[in-house]
């Protein structure tokens, strides 16, 4: 048996477009060699927009069995741990006052839908999304209510706007104490001040004392433009946007050619 290896790589790995497609599939060939890595002693951390209870799933079909996630963006960071209640506990979880942003929006665009995450469970919305986009529990409330508790993440969905315009108008407001990045689909993820998926990794990598030169984040999407650029080895997925790939270090195939494979196997 081969013993772990003494000079760990800290691996962060995007879910939606670089680890499964947008359909939720997950390859076995990636599923394999992302638990090649965790064999060898490699540290694999799942780092997404999604929620925790969202996120699950992904390393459950992963076969983790410990380790960490990344969750809401740089939020949440969860431990793996399959003997707690929810398969996980949490490791950091930061949270911010959404009560400006949701009124600087909703004085833009009235009809603005809101979805507070519910650490571990689900959202509350001020009106329902389009079906599919939330996953767990949703409650309606006012918004009114929303304004009221601290959250780990506010997802801001204009579903009549296109991307373009919602984005223009998003920096034409200059959201301020908050991180924020717009989607594929006039949707916009809002995040405690200065909190990114790299910010999370970096504390991560603190703690687990890997060198930074041994870091690699794989990911596809603006949310990734930070993490990207905090790895050692930033690699863009090739069907990012310019923006993303630009950043990068290096560009590897798209979702549809399993472009992540690539570089799990070239860690081996």
């Amino acid at each position: 048996m081969t013993a772990p290896v003494t000079d760990p790589f800290l691996v962060a790995l995007d879910v939606d477009g670089t680890l499964v497609t947008y359909g939720g599939v997950l390859s076995a060939e990636v599923r394999d060699a992302a638990r090649a890595l965790v064999d060898a002693g490699h540290h694999v951390v799942i780092a997404t927009g999604r929620s925790v209870h969202g996120t699950v799933g992904v390393w459950e079909e992963l076969g983790l069995t410990g380790g960490w996630a990344v969750c809401s963006n740089g939020a949440v960071t969860a431990r793996i741990d399959p003997a707690a209640d929810k398969g996980w506990t949490p490791h950091e979880v930061i949270t911010f006052d959404p009560s400006f942003a949701i009124d600087l929006l909703v004085e833009e665009f009235p009809a603005v839908r809101f979805a507070a995450e519910v650490l571990g469970e689900g959202y509350r919305l001020n009106t329902e999304f389009p079906p599919g986009e939330l996953t767990g529990t949703q409650h309606v409330v006012s918004v009114a209510e929303l304004r009221a508790e601290p959250v780990t993440r506010l997802v801001v969905r204009a579903p009549d706007m296109s991307d373009d315009d919602f984005d223009h108008v998003v920096k034409r407001l200059g959201l301020h104490d908050v991180t924020y990045s717009v989607g594929y689909t006039a949707w916009l993820d809002i995040a405690p001040s200065g909190i990114t998926k790299a910010s999370a990794l970096e504390a991560l990598r603190r703690e687990l004392g890997v060198r930074p030169e041994r870091t690699v984040a794989v990911g596809d999407g603006r949310n990734d433009v930070e993490m990207l650029a905090w790895a050692a080895r930033g690699v863009a997925m090739g069907h990012a946007p310019a923006e993303v790939r630009t950043v990068a270090d290096e560009v590897t195939g798209t979702i549809d050619d399993d472009g992540v494979l690539a570089v799990l196997r070239s860690l081996t």
